[in-house]
C-alpha cells in the first residue's frame, strides 16, 4: 500500500526545519526514498521498508559502520542524528533515516576510464581492507584517526583510504512548526528511472540475494541490464563465517521448468515470453553439461557492503563522492562481491564483460585489499555457477507479475551464456 512519511513527526525529531518540498525518488523496489527539501536544506529521507533489512538495531550497526568508515576518509553519508542522538526513528511502526543531500549522479563502467576503473577498484578493496577494522574495533574505541592508514586484512599490499568525506554538517536543532503531512506524495512501488542526483537512494538488498529459493531476489538498481545472485542473507548481529552454500543444480532444473510451464501459460504470448524460454532452455542445457563444476563454499570472508554496483555510488566530477545503501552490510566472501560487482559495473548491452576495465578494476582492487589472484580466480568460479542457476528477474516477472527489472533480461541472460564460453578469459582478466 502507498505510504506517506510522516514528515511532522520526523523532522521534529531531527529539529531539521520545516518541510518545502518532499518528492519520491523514482528508484528502488523495495526500499523508498524521498528528495526533501526544508527551511533548513536538503536531505534524503530513507524509509526502510524491506521486512529484511528494516530493524532497527541493524540499521543502527550500518549507520555506526558509515560513521566510522567517514572518519577514516572512506567516501560515504552517514545519517544525521535525532535530537535524542540517535540515527534511526521508528514512527508509526516504520523506520527512517535522514542523511544528508549528496550532490553527485551515477556512472556505470562504459562511462569511466581506464584509471577511474582502477579507482573504482581501489575503492571497493579499501571499503573491505576498512570495513574488518572499523567493525572490529571495540565498543567506545574510536577507529583510527582521519588519513591513518588501514591495513588490509591481509597482506600483501597496503592502501590508504580514498576519496573525500561525503557527509554534510549536522543539521542544527532549533524550534520549528511542524509541516503537514500531506507536502509529500506517497511513494509506492517505481519503476525503473535514468540516473538522479541523490545523496543515498532507497534500493532493495540487492545486488540481490536470495537466501532460499522461496523468494525471488530483487535487483541491485536499474542503471545498466545485470542479473544478480549474490547469496547474501539479511544483515545479523554477530559475525558468521560460514558462507552459503552454491546453488544445487537439482534444485535449479526444478525451477526451470516450473518458468517453463508459466511461460507456456501467460497470455497472450511476447517476444519477452520467447525470449525467456530460449534462455530457460539455454541454460538447463548448459547446467546439465557443467553440472560437475559445482564450486564448493565460498573463499576467505569478511565485512562487504553487500550491494555495491553503480546505483550506490555517486560520482562527483570524475571522483567518488559517496557510497550510498548499506542495507546489505554482513560478513561474506569478500573478493565474490568484487566480483559481482565488475560483472554490473562492466557488463555491455550485448551480455559481454569489457574485460581490459575489468582488468584494470581487478589488478587495484587485489592490491588494496591485499586478495590473491587465487582468490579472485575462485571467486569468479562462484559467481559463474551462481549465474547459471539464478533468475530472479523471471521469478519477479512470472511469479509476482513484476516487470521493472524486464529492461535488464536480455544483456543478464546473455552475460550467464558468454561468460561460460570465454571462461577463461573472465577468470584471466580478473587474475593476471
Amino acid at each position: 500500500m502507498p505510504h506517506a512519511p510522516p514528515l511532522g513527526a520526523l523532522l521534529h525529531r531531527y529539529s531539521a526545519g520545516s518541510a518545502l518540498t518532499c518528492e519520491p525518488v523514482e528508484e528502488g523496489l523495495l526500499n523508498r526514498g524521498y528528495r526533501l527539501r526544508t527551511t533548513r536544506g536538503r536531505y534524503f529521507l530513507k524509509h526502510h521498508f524491506d521486512p529484511d533489512t528494516a530493524d532497527p538495531a541493524s540499521i543502527a550497526r550500518q549507520h555506526r559502520a558509515t560513521e566510522r568508515l567517514a572518519d577514516l576518509g572512506v567516501p560515504v553519508a552517514p545519517p544525521l542524528p535525532g535530537r535524542d542522538g540517535r540515527t534511526v526513528a521508528v514512527v508509526g511502526g516504520h523506520a527512517y533515516a535522514l542523511h544528508p543531500w549528496i550532490e553527485g549522479r551515477h556512472r556505470h563502467g562504459s562511462q569511466l576510464t581506464p584509471g577511474q576503473c582502477g579507482r573504482l577498484g581501489a575503492l571497493l578493496g579499501v571499503v573491505h581492507a576498512s570495513l574488518e577494522h572499523v567493525m572490529r574495533t571495540p565498543a567506545g574505541q574510536p577507529p583510527p584517526g582521519r588519513g591513518e592508514r588501514v591495513p588490509p586484512a591481509r597482506e600483501p599490499e597496503r592502501t590508504t583510504p580514498t576519496g573525500r568525506d561525503a557527509r554534510a554538517e549536522r543539521a542544527p536543532h532549533p524550534q520549528h512548526t511542524p509541516p503537514s503531512e500531506a507536502i509529500c506524495p506517497a511513494a509506492g512501488p517505481v519503476p525503473p528511472a535514468a540516473p538522479s542526483v541523490h545523496a543515498t537512494r532507497a534500493t532493495p538488498a540487492g545486488p540481490a540475494d536470495p537466501p532460499a529459493r522461496a523468494e525471488p531476489a530483487p535487483p541491485g538498481g536499474p542503471a545498466a541490464p545485470f542479473e544478480s545472485a549474490a547469496p547474501f542473507a539479511p544483515t545479523a548481529p554477530g559475525r558468521s563465517d560460514a558462507p552459503a552454500p552454491s546453488p544445487d543444480p537439482a534444485d535449479t532444473f526444478v525451477l526451470i521448468d516450473d518458468l517453463l510451464g508459466r511461460v507456456r501459460r501467460h497470455r497472450p504470448a511476447d517476444s519477452f515470453d520467447e525470449l525467456a524460454r530460449h534462455r530457460l532452455l539455454e541454460r538447463r542445457g548448459l547446467l546439465e553439461r557443467h553440472a560437475d563444476r559445482r564450486p564448493p563454499h565460498g573463499g576467505p570472508v569478511g565485512w562487504v557492503h553487500g550491494d555495491f554496483h553503480p546505483f550506490n555510488l555517486l560520482y562527483r566530477g570524475d571522483a567518488p563522492a559517496a557510497i550510498v545503501d548499506w542495507d546489505r552490510l554482513g560478513v561474506q566472501p569478500r573478493a565474490e562481491e568484487a566480483v559481482r560487482a565488475a560483472a554490473i559495473f562492466f557488463v555491455r548491452p550485448d551480455g559481454t564483460l569489457d574485460l581490459p576495465k575489468t582488468r584494470q578494476y581487478a589488478r587495484a582492487y587485489r592490491r588494496a585489499a591485499g586478495a590473491s589472484p587465487r582468490e579472485l580466480a575462485a571467486a569468479v568460479h562462484r559467481v559463474w555457477w551462481e549465474r547459471l542457476n539464478d533468475f530472479w528477474m523471471l521469478r519477479w516477472h512470472y511469479e509476482r507479475g513484476d516487470t521493472r527489472a524486464d529492461s535488464q533480461f536480455p544483456a543478464s541472460s546473455a552475460l550467464a551464456v558468454w561468460w561460460t564460453r570465454e571462461y577463461d578469459a573472465v577468470c584471466g582478466a580478473f587474475t593476471d
